[in-house]
């Protein structure tokens, strides 16, 4: 009886223990690549991202759903870029780039909303150090200037190294902020 007693509190106190145990923190990982350009499913997953919109309509779903959108367009673009698919990496990250544009409005009304926002500002903040790690990793990896030739078209000139560094500033910026908000 008093083994079974012990193993019973020992059980319990571990369970409880570890299930409070808060040592742990995981570092901020980038999504795997969805559907690719090319792909059938592609269209239909841009139209569930536009219609996603109208159904996180809460502040802090909105965050997430922004951060999200920005991550998956961040991997698609380094993923084009990886095979040369230029122009469309291009796209793609301006996309992601627009996705950030009114994270820090809707953090705001969250604190005006009488919310902790403090969750959602860790999160935006490891996303965007994530950010800029994987573009500047891009930075080094591709040509500054390449001039796109399509097959019946005027040849289009990108501006690589320029889009990279205009997309880690605004990253950057976010960082700023959230730094002199918080930290």
């Amino acid at each position: 009886m008093k083994k079974t007693f012990l193993k019973i509190f020992v059980l319990v106190y571990l369970s409880y223990n570890i299930a409070h145990l808060s040592l742990v923190k995981a570092e901020y990982v980038l999504p795997y690549p969805s559907y690719m350009p090319g792909n059938t499913l592609y269209r239909i997953s841009r139209i569930i991202d536009t219609v996603k919109n109208y159904w996180y309509w809460g502040t802090i779903a909105q965050i997430k759903y922004h951060i999200g959108l920005s991550d998956k367009y961040l991997v698609e673009g380094k993923t084009l870029f990886e095979y040369k698919q230029y122009l469309l990496a291009t796209d793609a990250l301006r996309r992601s780039d627009k996705e950030l544009s009114g994270v820090l409005a809707l953090l705001a009304k969250g604190v005006q909303e009488g919310k902790d926002m403090s969750s959602q500002q860790n999160i935006l903040f490891e996303a965007m150090k994530m950010h800029i790690t994987t573009l500047t990793r891009m930075k080094g990896q591709l040509p500054n200037e390449f001039q796109w030739t399509p097959e019946k078209t005027a040849p289009i000139d990108l501006s690589i190294g320029t889009m990279l560094n205009t997309s880690v500033q605004i990253r950057e910026h976010l960082l700023n902020k959230l730094m002199g908000e918080n930290r």
